[in-house]
């Protein structure tokens, strides 16, 4: 287990320890609605996250789910509708709001400060926690002091959970691709997070990784963390989700377990078409 910034081993890890079959809702969007000039992006998209859940969004080139977790987080606003996290709306929260408020996100682009060091990259990730203000960071008072010391005690901690512990040291340049996939992911939890937004974590590993990804999404789940996961990997999203939401064109066109979403004729006519080999570009990544 993973050691709070106290040190007391008995503290829920990442966030607030709830059973993975609490049903209680953690994330409602209503209405949400976004253009961009003349396109549509997301057109009346409503639905729900049950805390401790890995709840899945899916869906072909232009559907929608990078908008959406843009909108979520802070980077776009909707034309219309609204998201409710942890029971309070967020609707014109910036992005350090968004983090305040508990929700982290990766990137479908890793998005890392190649020249720091790994262990700095995650400590950066605590900033939307951290209390010392410009003065203190200044003066560089006790307080100051050691609440950095925590600080890198608990990025020491996400490094090791994250299994990348060793890296500690290195520029996060000098990672592999899968290693900075992982240190994404340490940096997210880094601020606390009761949703872990994944933009497509998978991209580009091969099937050891994924795997490995696969067993890492499912520890954050287990410290008490709710994963939202872009994903383009299907064997990925069918065995690690319990619940599905398939976007085509901005529209929600199905929602369920991942045996249900499979073989919902909607799902297979958005991925395959009329015509199997043109459906099939279809369902790459965007």
């Amino acid at each position: 287990m993973i050691r709070d910034d106290r040190g007391r081993d008995d503290a829920p890890a990442l966030g607030a320890a709830r059973s993975p079959a609490d049903a209680r809702v953690l994330l409602r969007a209503l209405g949400i609605s976004k253009k961009f000039g003349g396109v549509r992006a997301l057109e009346g998209l409503s639905f729900s996250i049950r805390r401790g859940e890995i709840y899945g969004l899916i869906g072909p080139n232009g559907a929608g789910k990078t908008t959406l977790f843009n909108l979520l987080t802070g980077i776009d606003a909707p034309d219309a509708g609204t998201f409710e996290f942890d029971g309070r709306p967020l609707a014109g929260a910036r992005p350090h709001q968004v983090a305040r408020a508990g929700i982290a996100r990766t990137f479908q682009n890793i998005r890392l400060f190649a020249n720091l060091s790994v262990l700095e990259n995650v400590m950066i990730g605590r900033h939307a926690r951290s209390r010392a203000g410009v003065l203190g960071a200044i003066l560089r008072d006790r307080a100051t002091r050691a609440e950095e010391a925590h600080i890198e005690q608990r990025a020491l901690a996400l490094l090791e959970f994250t299994g990348i512990a060793a890296r500690a040291n290195d520029a996060a340049g000098t990672l592999s691709y899968g290693e900075q996939r992982r240190l994404e992911i340490a940096r997210a939890l880094a601020s606390e997070p009761l949703l872990l937004c994944l933009d497509e974590p998978a991209a580009g590993m091969n099937a050891a990784e994924g795997l490995a990804l696969k067993a890492l999404i499912e520890s954050v789940r287990a410290q008490g963390v709710t994963a939202l996961l872009i994903e383009h990997d299907m064997r990925l999203v069918m065995s690690v989700c319990d619940r599905v939401l398939v976007l085509d064109q901005g529209e929600r066109i199905a929602e369920g377990t991942p045996r249900e979403v499979r073989s919902d004729p909607a799902v297979i006519a958005a991925y395959l078409g009329t015509d199997p080999d043109a459906g099939a570009s279809r369902a790459g990544t965007g």
